[in-house]
């Protein structure tokens, strides 16, 4: 899926020649929409810290255009993987690897990979909110400027496309200059997840993002991850079950440091395989 399709704004478009140049700067960056329908796999993946193993023998594929969901107890290795997938485990200390992981059938270590481009494409969004300490507007481009994508009054154009986009734009549209830690918790996540929209991502990683926020803002965050694809590729941790079957095509439990059970979301919970499986999705477990 082209990242002009991204950036379109899914309610109120603007129509601007500014508009129109960040589509083009967007395309450039990544002009092949043809591609596989696994958009990430993982081979035979080892992973651990200072010689402990935390997940091993993990093999499985990502479809394009849709949500997975990791689900699995504390501690089974979902947050690891996840963060793995744009390598943000590389410099933590003792970090270890073994085997693989493709993105377009490319290895995330190939010495071709930039990774503030990977970092681009493969964006993240974390458990509790994160805005930087600039403004509300700043926040929403900051990544725009990085990556060089626009400048001057497209910004305007960028910032309020992806305000919109996450519904905080009548919200904060007459104080972008202020600071976003005056925001609740809730709007300081949409602001962040707009952020991470702005750059145009393939794929989004999610780290229990609604987990620290009222059911009225998860609701809501959640109607805004579905509308998201299939434009972006969602990888979401969560300990919610009830998000996961909400939200999610497929889900992968973890359990023990090991990929237990994979499949369509609904056949995972209506019919799993594994008894731990069973356990864990009909609340057995703990």
């Amino acid at each position: 899926m082209a990242d002009n399709e991204i950036i379109q704004g899914r309610e109120a478009p603007i129509t601007t020649k500014a508009q129109s140049d960040v589509d083009k700067a967007l395309e450039a960056l990544d002009p092949d929409s043809a591609r596989p329908e696994c958009v990430m796999q993982s081979i035979k993946l080892k992973l651990g810290f200072s010689g402990r193993v935390v997940l091993e023998d993990v093999t499985v594929k990502m479809k394009r255009g849709s949500i997975t969901a990791l689900i699995g107890p504390t501690g089974s290795g979902k947050s690891t993987f996840l963060r793995t997938l744009n390598r943000m485990n590389d410099r933590v200390p003792g970090f270890t690897r073994e085997g693989d992981v493709t993105f377009d059938d490319e290895s995330l270590w190939a010495p071709s990979v930039d990774l503030l481009t990977l970092r681009r494409r493969v964006g993240m969004l974390f458990q509790r909110p994160n805005p930087f300490p600039m403004s509300i507007k700043d926040n929403v481009v900051a990544g725009v400027k990085a990556h060089r994508i626009a400048r001057g009054k497209h910004l305007d154009v960028v910032c309020e496309q992806r305000l919109r986009e996450v519904g905080l734009w009548d919200a904060v549209k007459d104080r972008l200059s202020d600071s976003p830690f005056r925001l609740s918790g809730g709007q300081q996540q949409l602001l962040c997840l707009a952020r991470a929209l702005a750059v145009g991502p393939e794929v989004l990683l999610l780290d229990e993002p609604t987990s620290a926020l009222d059911p009225v803002t998860t609701e809501s965050i959640e109607g805004l991850l579905k509308k998201l694809t299939p434009a972006l590729t969602l990888i979401v941790v969560t300990h919610n079950l009830g998000q996961a079957m909400r939200v999610s095509h497929q889900t992968m439990f973890f359990y023990q440091g090991k990929l237990t059970e994979h499949g369509p979301t609904e056949e995972l919970f209506n019919n799993p395989t594994h008894p731990d499986t069973e356990r864990y999705v009909t609340g057995r477990m703990g």
